[in-house]
């Protein structure tokens, strides 16, 4: 039975993989267009190429210095000898899911503009199928390296339960270090791109989005790629592996058995063919208003929701067994819980509801009040989903037999993160789309099609938006319940650890060093917004101006006499990011070691508590005022409050560029935080139990 668990995760893996082979071959089969579509597409494809190959030079050299620390650690008997090699790998296939996701991308832009010019449907299966290829990679990989990890660690060199999960806890820290540096380095691209090319381009010049004559345009779409797509795969590839590995951990504390530890993974396997069965009920038809557009991606969502609701009873009934089939009302919870958070996403962000509305209606005081406004909506909009959260872990504790043992109780906390991201697949592929729209719609613009094509691509980016933040949504709750089973899990692992037990039996909120913990922890999300921020408004200045001079010094761009340099802007963006992505990773890697050493097991016990409560806090805030200022601004260039060019655009384009960092670079990059803080604390675990100060 154990190798057949292990064996039904692998192949379904496999499944996934060539469901996104598949679905690649088919994407790529659709014409792309004229030759100046396919020669604008290229030079997206180049630039983004460029930067991922800088990129991953850089974080070569992180990853090979962390090898050798924890090669160290495994030789001086902190770590077991697979643990380095685990990270590597968890690093490898969350960097190949940005780069499968990336390439994809840059390839289906052009074929979704061109395909736009035969219909909105026609462009909603290109880009969505372009989607699908990212979400199913993500799911394929991840389940691929785990089963391999479980099916070496287990069958071939015969390791115990605790250790096996305890080498992949490590895998689980490489994927979310590659996450991070994705996240950032794409993110800090991205926006600095977009924020220059629309101050400088729609709000200075009053030239149209996406005008070829631009010089930030191309680095813009550029940025999509490297930030929302590339960025977005290893973000996601992260959170779904990094849930079944907790998961997994804490069913061999609870359980003591593989079938226990083996159980997430083959929830998520399931999924994968659940998400596969809703792709075929995305459609929509010409003309449809973006409640329809809506309906038509939520179509597949929801059908592959119910179908692993329906098909995971069974499967917890035969593999814990009658005494314990109660557990299924975990995964349950934690799937509501995701559609739910899903949905009140969407109402703070899309413009079809009230607030986003309002927020459009602020444009007409100018500049500060929709600023003003923007904030409120994403201060708001944190109440509903901690409210879910709250009552999801409550459920999945309780319902799993949390009040006869805590190990089963944080099992059912783990297994609803499972449930929340089992239909990855599919939830991913209505947020990778929208770049791709996006993307579409800037070579429609660049490439002077028809009108009618940008209309139906504008449909598409706008719908995009909403699901980004919807997946956003789900990153961040998922993320929220994970780090509640890794703070668990560095519980566990400290116990196992000689002498651990005495120094983390009093985690009363009174020890000081747990308080102190829990207010560097709550700071922790502050800190890495700010130098994250921080760091695209300084590579967005460097943006501005150099458009600025281009504008200036460039005889006859404005008139459309001369081209533009697009490569300088995509160059200088490059640098930025690149220089600018390191520091936030280090801090993220380094202040769990530090604050172990300084405050011992349980100042990082309260780190970790207090960096998950503001961080999800944070996250929810930053990524739904982003979310709904940019949805503002698609409003308003919809023909209300003006429309396109008007006073309320510009401002309401001011608007979008604060929210563009809030909700691309820094609110996605915090979820990611408050895992890697986790996973670092049990892979160093043993060192701060051995020379810890207090």
């Amino acid at each position: 039975m154990d190798r057949l668990l292990v064996g039904l995760t692998f192949a379904c893996s496999l499944l996934a993989l060539i469901f996104a082979f598949v679905t690649a071959r088919r994407v790529v089969s659709f014409p792309e267009g004229n030759d100046l579509m396919k020669k604008i597409s290229s030079s997206i494809r180049r630039g983004a190429g460029a930067y991922l190959k800088r990129q991953y030079k850089i974080v070569s050299v992180f990853f090979g210095v962390m090898f050798v620390i924890l090669e160290i650690m495994a030789l001086l008997g902190y770590l077991t000898p697979y643990v380095p090699f685990a990270f590597i790998t968890g690093g490898f296939f969350s960097a190949l899911s940005g780069f499968v996701g990336m390439k994809i991308a840059t390839l289906s832009n052009a074929r979704t503009a061109n395909a736009c010019q035969e219909g909105l449907n026609r462009g909603l299966r290109v880009a969505f199928s372009s989607g699908s290829v990212m979400g199913f990679t993500v799911v394929g990989l991840g389940l691929l390296d785990i089963s391999v990890w479980l099916l070496l660690l287990k069958f071939v060199f015969n390791l115990s339960n605790e250790a096996i999960t305890s080498a992949m806890l490590t895998f689980g820290m490489g994927a979310s270090s590659m996450a991070l540096f994705a996240r950032v380095g794409g993110g800090i691209f991205t926006k600095a791109a977009d924020v220059g090319a629309d101050l400088v381009g729609k709000v200075e010049a009053g030239i149209p989005e996406d005008d070829p004559r631009n010089p930030a345009v191309i680095a813009d779409n550029v940025g999509d790629n490297v930030g929302d797509v590339a960025g977005m795969g290893a973000d996601l590839y992260e959170s779904y592996v990094g849930s079944i590995i907790s998961a997994s951990a804490l069913g061999v504390a609870a359980f003591h058995s593989l079938e226990a530890m083996a159980l997430p993974m083959l929830l998520a396997a399931v999924g994968v063919i659940c998400s596969i069965l809703g792709t075929f009920f995305v459609r929509t038809t010409e003309g449809a208003s973006q409640k329809q557009l809506l309906s038509a991606l939520s179509r597949g969502t929801n059908f592959s929701a119910i179908v692993i609701a329906i098909v995971a009873f069974p499967i917890v009934y035969y593999i814990l067994g009658k005494d314990n089939w109660t557990v299924y009302f975990a995964i349950l919870a934690g799937l509501i819980s995701g559609v739910l958070i899903g949905q009140a996403t969407e109402y703070f962000t899309s413009d079809s509801y009230k607030p986003t509305k309002k927020l459009a209606e602020t444009s007409e005081t100018g500049t500060a009040t929709i600023i003003i406004s923007g904030i409120s909506v994403g201060m708001l909009s944190t109440l509903i989903p901690i409210v879910i959260v709250a009552v999801c872990v409550l459920v999945a504790y309780f319902v799993s037999g949390g009040a006869q043992s805590a190990s089963m109780g944080l099992y059912g906390v783990a297994l609803a993160a499972v449930g929340m991201l089992a239909t990855l697949g599919i939830t991913l592929a209505t947020d990778a789309y929208g770049p791709v729209a996006d993307n579409a719609g800037g070579i429609a613009q660049m490439a002077g099609l028809d009108e009618k094509v940008r209309e139906r691509t504008d449909a598409l980016d706008s719908l995009g938006n909403t699901t980004a933040a919807t997946g956003k949504g789900f990153a961040i709750g998922s993320a929220a319940l994970t780090a509640l089973a890794l703070m668990a899990s560095y519980i566990d692992k400290i116990k196992t650890i000689d002498g651990g037990a005495e120094k983390i039996s009093n985690l009363n909120i009174t020890n000081p060093t747990v308080l102190v913990g829990l207010f560097i922890g709550a700071c922790l999300p502050f800190v890495f917004a700010a130098l994250t921020m921080n760091s695209v408004g300084r590579a967005a200045q460097s943006v501005v101006k150099e458009v600025r001079r281009q504008f200036k010094e460039i005889k006859g761009l404005m008139e459309g006499e001369a081209d533009a340099d697009y490569e300088s802007c995509i160059d200088l963006c490059t640098k930025a990011s690149l220089g600018e992505m390191v520091l936030p990773t280090i801090v993220a890697v380094i202040v769990p070691v530090i604050v172990g050493i300084v405050l011992g097991c349980t100042g990082v016990v309260g780190m970790l508590a207090g960096a998950t409560a503001s961080g999800f806090l944070m996250a929810v805030f930053m990524s739904n005022s982003g979310g709904a200022w940019d949805n503002a601004k698609k409003y308003i260039e919809g023909g209300a409050y003006g429309g396109k060019g008007s006073e309320n655009h510009k401002a309401a384009v001011v608007g979008d560029t604060v929210g563009d960092p809030f909700k691309d670079t820094a609110g996605p990059s915090i979820n990611i935080l408050i895992k890697l803080l986790s996973m670092v604390s049990i892979v160093f675990a043993a060192i701060v139990v051995h020379f810890s100060i207090l």
